[in-house]
């Protein structure tokens, strides 16, 4: 097929859930034979490529500002689509719902759409960005061929709210192990000897709560905070006067980087509260990590037992967590291989690739799809 994927930043990965989708998948599907597609915006871009990992790169121009930077390329990159008459096309963000029609219209492409997760409780929407997103949620259940959903609790709310059945298909966690370790030795930091977060610098992944638990922590563990968002700088300021001397803030590292402080991490920490299934707690889970997770629906859904809960609004039930298992890790290193065994048992990109290309085929590919559990979205 010629697949087109559009609503994220592009690749190579250098944001967030979404981007690591588009990269991972687009170049499974490549090395299945399918010719890929995958719309990228400028300021994300690398500088002349045109090809990454088996998929073809486009670049298209956004408004970069906080409300109109994805609404702007999504729907650039729907009427891209249309003249170009893919087979399919993916659409990431609910947000993007609008411009799903667009490689419709062509009567050949057919059109999926990834919700993610109910973006409008993210705290940094006004009431005007939270009543886009309410409208956008509406359209998803309209405009394309099927939904996707990347958990089970967003196909649950997806049924019950709006009386539709998605595809669940969640992020695959088996990524490569990294071949060095330079990006330790630049951050001074032995392998098993540090506390990872990585996020978004956002309200609502909570690493203001994470930095305040770790300031009960004794000793002189580092805490490395990676991670950093577009708009966000007064929070992302607000943290880093909050933080003691053992916080290490090293910005975003994507690639090679992120997996080396994935892979050699003591314990790392999942603080989010909005989303679906996130990419971050799923790879830690896949290194065989110590996991501590924010307990909300969707993180205890991934963690399925292997992992340690806390509540991000009671950041002292973090700290107690941290106190212990660094106190004692080889007590806790049965929570390693529990972790790894639940992403081969569910989160491997291979059969999360193969799902993708079941529901991205015509509906009869969708019927063929296997025990992928997932419920046919299309209509």
């Amino acid at each position: 097929m010629r697949i087109g994927i559009l609503g994220t930043r592009g690749i190579p990965a250098r944001y967030g859930g979404f981007e690591t989708l588009a990269e991972e998948l687009s170049a499974g599907l490549a090395a299945r034979g399918h010719d890929v597609l995958v719309y990228t915006r400028t300021r994300y871009a690398e500088p002349g490529l045109s090809r990454w990992r088996g998929a073809r790169i486009r670049v298209l121009p956004t408004i970069p500002t906080k409300y109109l930077d994805t609404v702007v390329h999504g729907a650039l990159s729907g009427v891209d689509a249309f003249f170009e008459r893919f087979d399919a096309v993916l659409v990431c963000n609910a947000i993007n719902a609008a411009a799903s029609f667009l490689p419709r219209l062509s009567g050949r492409t057919r059109v999926v759409l990834n919700v993610d997760g109910l973006e409008r409780h993210r705290r940094k929407w006004s009431a005007a960005g939270r009543a886009a997103y309410r409208v956008s949620e509406t359209l998803s259940t309209i405009l394309p061929d099927a939904v996707v959903s990347d958990a089970k609790v967003i196909q649950q709310y997806y049924r019950s709210r709006h009386g539709i059945d998605s595809v669940f298909i969640p992020y695959g966690g088996d990524l490569p192990r990294p071949a060095g370790h330079d990006v330790l030795d630049r951050l001074g930091l032995s392998p098993e000897r540090y506390v990872l977060y990585v996020s978004r610098l956002e309200p609502e992944n909570n690493a203001d709560a994470v930095v305040r638990a770790y300031r009960d922590v004794p000793g002189d563990v580092p805490l490395v905070v990676v991670g950093d968002a577009p708009y966000a700088a007064d929070y992302i300021a607000r943290l880093r006067a909050s933080a003691d001397a053992r916080v290490i803030f090293p910005g975003a590292i994507y690639g090679e980087g992120y997996r080396q402080l994935l892979c050699n991490a003591g314990v790392y920490v999942q603080a989010t509260e909005v989303g679906g299934t996130h990419p971050a707690l799923v790879e830690a889970m896949g290194y065989g990590r110590v996991i501590c997770y924010n307990a909300t629906p969707e993180n205890e859904e991934v963690a399925g037992g292997a992992a340690l809960p806390f509540e991000a609004s009671r950041p002292e039930t973090l700290s107690a967590l941290l106190r212990a298992v660094l106190d004692d890790p080889s007590g806790y290193s049965v929570w390693k291989e529990r972790a790894r065994e639940r992403t081969i048992e569910r989160y491997r990109w291979e059969d999360v690739v193969r799902r993708y290309e079941a529901v991205l085929m015509p509906p009869a590919g969708v019927a063929d799809a296997g025990p992928t559990e997932a419920s046919a979205g299309s209509r």
